[in-house]
């Protein structure tokens, strides 16, 4: 935990909220002012920063933002003018003409990540050395629109990431002697982007760049990609470039209005908030339906006519379904018994020669007492929270006495197939892994990249259900040799893409190799991956499997009911499986009953009649694979963004999953009313699909990207001037709920971290937190003591997570200010951070920026970090310090010494404080296996249920797995992560899927 707030660790506090331990200043000032006029060289940087755009996006005209954008920007293009796709900044220049590299030097390729570089390693010559770029190395910057806004000319500069500018100069070093690199990254969009990006980052003119493409990772895929390169795909580059900008436009210029007129830090954007709109409209109509009521009428039927059979038959159903002694019987449960007992379901469709509609319980109950059904009695429950006549659940009791004489009026038989889905392509890969394993968008994606980089599946992102001529012919093979010729269509099964606005011409997600089978899979690969990829590799045999045949049966039984003979008919569908066909890989459907032999004139006799009470439903809540499928339908992203949106949406708040479905937040609703408000045609859901379609036609059409953005801006930008004066604010609405202390009116605030309850009194200042749909609840106490004061310490949630604040901070003393505010950081665990000893201010200039360092503290020992964090990253290690820098110090450590026992004593009484808080929690323990993510060592963490496998790199990589078994063993763990013969040890926990924070950063918080 810090001790006060810092710019370099990120932690914060707000101005009305509790202070971090005994410190009130954000670091200890030993040194004095910082140096006048010391200035970063920008020649000396790897970066190349350009000029900043500084103007207000809300305010400032195009002209004021043209000039912010600096002068380089305004020179390139100039320059650039006859060929705007060339657009370079201070480090992507062309490069100038170099001495011809050392002709022993080795070919460079160019990847993405650590996985996919090693993978493809394997496959290259000793001529050949293969470097991961991390991902992207160029974006615009973080702060500032970055853009030229009169001649839409982007700035790039080096992305900052710990590691990053290492990973840059390398490459760089190393393409300057080779004397070819191939930019072997993904082959979508983004990919080529990458791709150009690298090339003009690294310098490397175009007669020693080569792009390569492929869409596996395997032997044949790789040395056929080598063998017919190809130059950069520079339309492809620019509808990156187009959609990168005109994302950074809308959030940019929209976000501040949301700063003014709702809260500070919301953010927009040009598709998420089209999303967050998809789930409050829908929240809309589930609010506003009112539920109708109908009645359906069932019969169970046997074709046993004996009387004393049929009555015997009648009491054993009965039995069954009302002696449960565990509620009741499931769906699936009466289904077998039926079928064991030759009985089977009709529902009653006509009566009186007219369509069985019931609207009401006595419509239901006048046709159930024709049939011969006493009700012996009427129960009826109330529903507080339902709506109309949902409110009232009406059950009849009763038992079936004298029916009248059925008889099968018809028989219709007809021979049905049922066709094999096609291929996964992104979305549908998203949706099957969600419904059917219930995994996250991000996660399906993240898994999917795994089996990519391995080389066990192709491509996963694309729009194209098509295979290759090579693909069809390995899983034709594999099916006859595996399942026979009778499950080999004569031709292969070809699909149509759903999806209109398709962008990729490369294949559908599929195994590389039909021979590993599953369970092959399931040997070598951690559970989820294994998981994921039955899926995939079921999908795709079962695509080119004959369609399964079904026979389908329909019974039409009638009767005569009552004195007056009324014509009454039931019906009874049945189907059986004749031919599995593709259904013997992908599983056959169980829905469907077993009618047994029957013929057209033979009598069947009812054993009960059901009447049942319904209520028509409300549009069903997205869930993660309905969401996708909304999306891709309208046109609304794209299949490499929807993990992203998804993800996105829930980290801002806007909206939130519960039993795996989304509800609309107070905050989602808010923002979006304000936002349909300002910018209807930017909220737009067919405005949103048909500028994606644009920007497709700009790789696809090569449409002149700069004239879109143009064309785009200046109308957008008017509607942002003038928006202001349309919406009022969000805060101040009243709510239904009165203060829990003087009795007034409480009112909705809001905060970038959401809403609470606030009372109408300012002087009474009571707050209350409350959960998504506006409802107040309670403050969580915790088993701690404050280590300060002594008070309780309370759970709260601020913008970075949990953390514990002091009861003391409602508690005003005589100035009116809060008695105490204490607040201790909690990891996701939930157990205390300890206190970090406040940073030191050096005179030592930050080489990136020239802003003073601060001396810190780390496990790894003190290091130097700029004082303008996060804004600036720069680091440096002690060993690098020299000369007077160095001395001054060295001269400080003392005093950080210090600092760090007062952090020590303050976590003590931490720690002390939890009556709970005996033993140690097992240390991390590093090991020799790679992320196959980021590539950096994984390391075994404890987590609530027991060891797990955990990237050093988080909190940038979030990469989990299964400690392999071998592993503890020869560590003596156990499968909780006690040591083996403990009392304890042996009892095997699941592993986290979620990794506590190992970071040595603290966890910012926000009071």
């Amino acid at each position: 935990m810090p001790i006060g707030p810092s710019a370099q660790d990120g932690s914060r506090s707000d101005s009305r909220g509790p202070q971090s331990i005994g410190f009130r200043t954000p670091y200890i000032d030993v040194t004095g002012p910082p140096p006048v006029g010391i200035k970063a060289d920008r020649n000396a940087s790897h970066q190349g920063l350009m000029a900043k755009t500084t103007a207000n996006p809300t305010t400032a005209t195009p002209k004021a933002k043209s000039r912010a954008a600096g002068k380089t920007a305004k020179a390139k293009a100039a320059t650039k003018a006859a060929a705007p796709d060339m657009v370079t900044d201070d480090v992507a220049i062309e490069a100038k003409p170099t001495k011809a590299p050392p002709a022993n030097g080795k070919q460079l390729v160019i990847v993405e990540s650590p996985a996919k570089a090693k993978t493809i390693n394997k496959y290259l010559g000793d001529g050949y050395v293969v470097r991961a770029s991390m991902g992207h190395v160029r974006d615009l910057p973080r702060s500032g629109m970055g853009i030229d806004l009169e001649t839409f000319v982007p700035e790039y500069v080096m992305i900052e990431e710990r590691g990053k500018d290492k990973v840059v100069s390398e490459l760089r070093k190393l393409a300057k002697n080779s004397p070819t690199v191939w930019l072997a990254t993904d082959l979508d969009r983004e990919g080529e982007a990458i791709a150009w990006h690298l090339k003009e980052a690294l310098h490397i003119p175009d007669s020693r760049a080569q792009r390569v493409i492929f869409n596996a990772i395997t032997k044949s895929e790789i040395q056929k990609a080598f063998q017919s390169p190809r130059k950069l795909d520079m339309d492809r580059v620019n509808a990156q470039q187009a959609r990168r900008i005109l994302d950074r436009i809308v959030g940019y210029e929209i976000s501040p209005l949301l700063w003014r007129k709702v809260a500070k830090g919301l953010s927009a954007g040009r598709v998420q908030s089209v999303a967050v709109r998809l789930v409050v409209d829908r929240e809309a109509e589930i609010e506003a339906f009112i539920p109708e009521e109908y009645w359906k009428i069932a019969g169970i039927f046997t074709a046993e006519t004996d009387s004393s059979k049929t009555r015997s038959l009648s009491d054993a159903w009965y039995d069954y379904i009302t002696k449960t002694g565990n509620g009741e019987r499931t769906k699936i449960e009466k289904e077998k018994w039926l079928a064991e007992h030759d009985a089977f379901v009709a529902e009653l469709v006509e009566l009186a020669g007219k369509k069985f509609e019931a609207g009401n319980k006595a419509d239901a109950r006048k046709a159930a007492e024709l049939l011969g059904y006493k009700i012996e009695k009427e129960e009826t429950t109330e529903d507080a929270e339902a709506k109309g006549p949902a409110k009232h659940n009406t059950r009849f009791v009763g038992r079936l006495g004298m029916p009248p004489d059925f008889a099968v009026r018809s028989i219709e038989k007809k021979r049905t197939t049922s066709r094999p889905p096609p291929p996964f392509i992104t979305s549908t890969l998203q949706q099957s892994a969600a419904s059917r394993l219930s995994l996250g968008a991000q996660r399906t994606m993240r898994l999917a990249q795994t089996l990519y980089e391995q080389g066990h599946i192709t491509y996963m992102r694309t729009d194209s259900t098509a295979l290759s001529g090579e693909a069809l012919n390995m899983v034709r093979g594999y099916i006859e040799k595996s399942f026979g010729k009778k499950y080999l269509p004569e031709k292969p099964n070809f699909f149509a893409s759903s999806n209109k606005s398709a962008q990729e011409a490369h294949e559908a997600i599929r195994p590389t190799d039909a021979g590993l089978t599953p369970a092959d899979a399931r040997a070598k690969l951690p559970p989820d991956e294994a998981k994921l990829y039955q899926l995939i590799w079921n999908r795709f045999v079962a695509c080119q499997m004959p369609p399964a045949e079904f026979d389908q049966t329909t019974v039409m039984i009638a009767a005569k009911a009552g004195a007056e003979k009324t014509d009454v008919v039931f019906k009874a569908t049945g189907r059986k499986l004749v031919f599995d066909g593709f259904m013997k890989v992908a599983g056959v459907s169980s829905d469907d009953q077993l009618l047994p032999d029957l013929a057209e004139g033979r009598k069947v006799t009812p054993i009960d009649v059901s009447p049942t009470q319904h209520f028509t439903q409300p549009p069903a809540r997205f869930t993660e694979a309905s969401l996708v499928k909304e999306l891709e339908r309208l046109g609304i992203g794209r299949p490499s963004t929807y993990a992203s949106i998804i993800q996105t949406i829930q980290d801002r708040q806007y909206v939130v999953q519960q039993d795996r479905r989304f509800y609309a937040t107070l905050l989602g609703k808010i923002v979006t009313e304000k936002l349909i408000q300002a910018f209807p045609e930017i909220l737009d859901v067919g405005f949103t699909a048909g500028m994606e379609l644009k920007l497709d036609q700009v790789e696809e059409q090569h449409l002149d990207w700069i004239k879109l953005l143009k064309d785009f801006y200046g109308p957008f930008h008017e509607v942002v001037a003038g928006s202001l004066e349309k919406i009022e604010h969000a805060g101040g609405t009243v709510s239904p709920y009165m203060c829990p202390k003087c009795g007034k009116p409480m009112l909705y605030r809001i905060s970038k971290n959401g809403f609470f309850l606030a009372c109408s009194d300012r002087e009474c200042a009571t707050t209350q937190p409350v959960d998504p749909q506006g409802r107040p609840t309670l403050r969580e106490v915790s088993e701690f003591k404050c280590p300060v004061c002594g008070r309780e310490m309370i759970k709260r949630k601020g913008r970075f997570g949990e953390f514990l604040g002091c009861s003391g901070y409602s508690v005003k003393n005589e100035k009116g200010e809060p008695s105490c505010t204490t607040i201790i950081n909690l990891d996701k665990e939930g157990n205390p951070l300890p206190p970090k000893p406040p940073p030191i201010k050096t005179t030592v200039a930050c080489e990136k920026c020239g802003s003073p360092m601060l001396l810190r503290g780390s496990k790894r020992g003190p290091f130097l970090g700029c004082s303008t964090f996060p804004k600036c990253r720069s680091t440096k290690m002690m060993k690098k310090l020299t000369g007077d820098d160095l001395k001054q110090v060295e001269a400080l450590l003392p005093l950080l010494e210090v600092e760090a026992g007062k952090a020590a004593e303050m976590a003590a009484k931490i720690t002390g404080s939890m009556p709970a808080n005996a033993g140690t929690k097992p240390a991390n323990v590093a090991t020799d296996i790679d992320c196959d993510e980021c590539g950096k060592p994984m390391i075994i963490r404890q987590g609530r249920r027991g060891p797990f496998l955990g990237c050093s790199g988080y909190p940038k990589c979030k990469n989990t797995g299964e400690v392999p078994a071998k592993l503890l063993e020869e560590m003596g763990i156990g499968a909780d992560g006690k040591p083996i013969g403990s009392e304890d040890a042996g009892k095997a926990k699941k592993p986290e899927t979620e990794v506590e924070d190992p970071s040595d950063e603290p966890v910012d918080v926000e009071a």
